[in-house]
């Protein structure tokens, strides 16, 4: 009797972590990165969000953070299965919390990625990098999130160190905010100058045309990859099937939904169809996060010259590898 009742409570045990396995793996949190304000954000992702859940069969829900590191630590533990990215908190996630890149957006125009800018004030005397560089503590500056590829990593590294300047010796202050928040402080005059990206502007403009005229764009940067959408790679196959089809075929001919109303459903993210990805996608941000560490220990008068030189041959040894990997991939 013992053993019948072992055996019993063993398989009522087995057939709970089953199903309650079975649950996760059909529930799936989409994390949004905070470009914008939450409330901004999520009337342009629920009907996309809707559409992914009809086509899948799946049970998505939206999640939202403060800032990109809890998007990025919601992947990491477990609580985000799914997620839009910058390119920068991309790598983040494929290096911290088991992600992997699957698709890239596509810019509405149909660009191959998007740009970084610094934008000021219309009436502002500043024209160019060379007036924001001036560094004599006069300027209030306003950077992206510390995750952020167009509002951090990239003018870090094309603007900051490539002048050798780092920003809170230059500026009277600086702050950190998400790219809606930096346009409105610029048009506001809250800022002297701060970080944004084509994308953001675009959608300031169209939706606040009054403060789109009051900004104007000092610097802009190199191309930056398209967004990537990154899953944890733990999610189960099936459910990876289903979200790959439901990317590379929604807004396209391929598509089982409606296809003009997915078109619309994008056309207000701002998105043409996404195209497939890989990790591949984030070698150049590699790439401009080791130019900055080579930059800073370039600059640190403190540190044993023994230890800078094997940490820079370290980091060029890397940097040298990854920018190999773009060399070929370009070539095939």
């Amino acid at each position: 009797m013992k053993t019948m009742l072992r055996t019993i409570a063993a398989a009522t045990v087995a057939a709970t972590i089953a199903h309650a396995s079975g649950a996760n793996a059909e529930e799936i949190n989409f994390g949004i990165i905070s470009t914008e304000s939450q409330q901004n954000l999520r009337p342009k992702w629920e009907p996309f969000l809707a559409d992914m859940e009809a086509a899948t069969g799946l049970d998505i829900k939206p999640f939202f953070a403060s800032d990109y590191a809890g998007v990025i630590e919601g992947m990491r533990f477990g609580k985000v299965q799914l997620a839009w990215y910058g390119n920068k908190s991309a790598m983040e996630a494929v290096d911290r919390a088991d992600g992997e890149v699957f698709v890239q957006t596509v810019d509405a125009s149909g660009n191959p990625g998007y740009w970084s800018l610094i934008v000021a004030p219309k009436d502002s005397p500043l024209n160019s990098v060379d007036d924001l560089l001036k560094c004599d503590k006069s300027l209030n500056f306003g950077l992206g999130d510390p995750n952020s590829t167009s509002g951090f990593l990239v003018p870090t590294t094309f603007v900051f160190v490539a002048n050798n300047v780092e920003p809170k010796d230059c500026f009277k202050n600086v702050t950190n905010a998400n790219h809606e928040t930096n346009a409105m402080a610029v048009a506001n005059g809250q800022v002297d100058a701060a970080t944004n990206n084509t994308e953001n502007l675009a959608l300031i403009e169209q939706n606040n045309p009054a403060a789109f005229e009051k900004i104007k764009v000092i610097w802009k940067s190199p191309l930056i990859p398209s967004d990537p959408i990154v899953w944890r790679k733990d999610l189960p196959e099936d459910a990876k099937d289903k979200l790959k089809t439901f990317f590379l075929t929604y807004g396209t001919d391929q598509s089982k939904g409606d296809i003009a109303k997915e078109r619309e459903v994008l056309a207000g993210l701002a998105w043409a169809p996404f195209r497939a990805s890989t990790d591949d996608q984030l070698l150049p941000i590699r790439v401009m996060e080791l130019s900055k560490s080579i930059a800073k220990i370039e600059a640190d008068t403190t540190m044993p010259a023994d230890r800078k030189k094997t940490e820079l041959e370290k980091l060029e040894a890397e940097k040298a590898a990854y920018e190999e990997k773009i060399k070929n991939a370009e070539q095939s």
